[in-house]
């Protein structure tokens, strides 16, 4: 048994992200393939806020099929809710809790200390239970990952820049507006470009791109490894993942990373996953004609659910890809894996690993959804190994479900 000395010690550097399960599902289908703690809003992924806040050693607790790429430390630790965006405050409301004890905000967990051996979250009900001094952030739905980008990229952005001196923009023909929010890491190149950020904070990333004729508006963020492309048009609230390009107009969206919107088109009020593609002038819809609020397809009711949204596009989980000239239609969902083409606009739910549009679908199955990961991989440099496959062929079989063709042919 660990003293509470002791105990304190290890928490204060072991830190357990753990899945909500009264909020995973609503955040499918992007944690079909990671856990909610691996969701990128603002800048940085919800782990790496955690992790700079506090420098602990961070490790997850989530579905059992994505522990392999996403391993549990069997050891004690401080477990935290994996869907709370932390700030400067947060970590002292964990940090002085005791092993006893569980922060709760009304009957949401927040926070506890944990073992290495339990196997559900149940325990901590048993705990005296501390009521948060305040409310957190806490992203329960899909659509908040863009609907809160703006404030999470204005806190990232004061978090990784704080006693920092940005690198200079020395290209002449670049013009800025709002220099002093405008952050350039070390092998950043700009180009010819215009910068303004007066109404948010710009973050250019290590070895990022701007091409020449891009226009961008903040609050931005273009992470390590990624290109804006020439002439494009980047408004505010908006954030390129790492390894990433975009070109054409993008609006209040977030690309979560080795994703490539590269060319002509509109992207608005959207998110799309890791390793997707959208083809050239693919053209999302973010608001219906008659200004009725969107309503998304909700993984936990099976059903279409009312956001209370006017703007909501495209969320596209990973590894899927659109080809060209596709259109979708306000408040579409895509799962994981598909592969959606043709004319018209297809419907407002794909399932995951569908192959076609509106002219009809099939599955897309997994020995050629292996290939092409395999070769997208291999333009990154990266290796599709056993674990990745493993966890989409898991999720190939979660989603047989929703693939309702297979059913009637």
């Amino acid at each position: 048994m660990y003293s509470g000395r002791l105990f304190y010690f290890c928490s204060m550097k072991h830190l357990l992200l753990f899945d909500d399960p009264a909020i995973r599902g609503s955040l499918l289908p992007f944690t079909f393939t990671r856990p909610v703690a691996d969701l990128r809003v603002g800048i940085l992924k919800i782990s790496e806020k955690w992790e700079k806040y506090t420098g602990a050693v961070l490790s997850y607790w989530t579905q059992d099929y994505l522990q392999t790429l996403f391993p549990r430390a069997e050891l004690q630790a401080i477990a935290i809710n994996g869907s709370w965006l932390p700030d400067s405050t947060s970590w002292q409301q964990v940090s002085s809790l005791k092993e006893d004890e569980a922060l709760f905000f009304g009957k949401t967990l927040l926070a506890t200390a944990c073992g290495g051996h339990e196997k559900t979250l149940a325990f901590a009900s048993e705990k005296k239970i501390i009521q948060a001094a305040q409310e957190p952030v806490l992203l329960q739905k899909t659509w908040h990952i863009f609907q809160f980008n703006a404030a999470e990229i204005r806190k990232d952005f004061t978090l990784i820049t704080a006693g920092r001196t940005s690198n200079p923009i020395l290209d002449p023909h670049t013009r800025c507006y709002g220099e002093h929010q405008i952050f350039i890491e070390e092998g950043a190149q700009i180009r010819a470009a215009v910068l303004n950020a007066e109404g948010g904070p710009i973050y250019l990333g290590r070895n990022s791109e701007v091409q020449e004729g891009a226009l961008i508006r903040g609050p931005f963020a273009l992470c390590e490894g990624s290109t804006v492309n020439m002439g494009a048009k980047l408004r505010g609230d908006t954030t390129i993942g790492p390894y990433s390009k975009v070109g054409g107009e993008v609006s209040n969206s977030v690309i979560m990373g080795y994703s490539n919107k590269g060319h002509d088109g509109f992207l608005g009020n959207s998110v799309i996953g890791e390793w997707c593609n959208l083809g050239a002038d693919t053209n999302t819809s973010n608001l219906k004609n008659n200004y009725a609020p969107v309503k998304l397809w909700d993984y936990t009711k099976g059903g279409f659910a009312n956001t209370g949204l006017q703007f909501c596009g495209l969320m596209m989980g990973d590894h899927s890809k659109c080809g060209i000239n596709t259109m979708f239609n306000t408040g579409t969902v895509i799962g994981v894996g598909a592969n959606v083409f043709g004319d018209g606009y297809p419907r407002n739910f794909i399932p995951s690993f569908a192959w076609g549009g509106a002219a009809g679908f099939s599955t897309f199955t997994p020995p050629k959804f292996h290939e092409t990961a395999q070769a997208v991989y291999a333009r990154r440099g990266k290796e599709w190994g056993p674990a990745e496959k493993e966890i989409l062929d898991k999720v190939f079989d979660l989603t047989k479900s929703y693939r309702i063709w297979d059913k009637t042919s």
